[in-house]
């Protein structure tokens, strides 16, 4: 299997940097991502700060400290909060190609162990090549993005 590594795919971008507690919560508000390995990353919703443009939507968020290597996709423009990177591909990608690559990052979490972070080695993290990704991924990842939006329809159709 080739591998290469993380900044051979991806542009890696130390984030925003905010602090939750300094910021407004707006249910309606944008999203908070930080360190956190639940909820995909978002810790609250945020009012928009004017004169700070979010992060766009289609990156996947990686955690350099805290809950090290928790990786997701952003599907809506973010805040970021400390120790957090986003990596923006550098070739098109899509959706599944990029959760194929949450779960590649993911699994090099056993490397930081006892407290080390993945500040200054995260863009030398080695992942498969995109001509390694599997053949399956495009149609299980699919599949499970489908049942996914049909639970979540299903359940706001329920409260609505």
């Amino acid at each position: 299997m080739k591998l290469v590594k993380v900044s051979d795919l991806f542009e890696v971008v130390y984030g925003v940097n905010l602090e939750l507690n300094k910021l407004t919560i707006d249910p309606n508000g944008l999203n908070f991502v930080s360190r956190t390995a639940n909820n995909n990353g978002v810790s609250a919703k945020v009012k928009r700060i004017e004169g700070l443009e979010p992060i766009e939507a289609g990156v996947l968020t990686v955690a350099g400290g805290g809950s090290v290597l928790e990786t997701f996709l952003q599907p809506e423009p973010f805040y970021s909060g400390r120790d957090l990177y986003f990596l923006r591909p550098l070739r098109e990608m899509t959706p599944e190609q990029k959760l194929f690559y949450c779960m590649c990052i993911r699994a090099n979490k056993f490397r930081f162990n006892y407290g080390r972070q993945a500040n200054r080695t995260l863009k030398d993290l080695l992942i498969p090549a995109m001509t390694e990704i599997p053949d399956w991924v495009e149609e299980v990842f699919s599949h499970v993005v489908d049942g996914w939006m049909q639970r979540l329809n299903t359940l706001a159709t329920e409260k609505g």
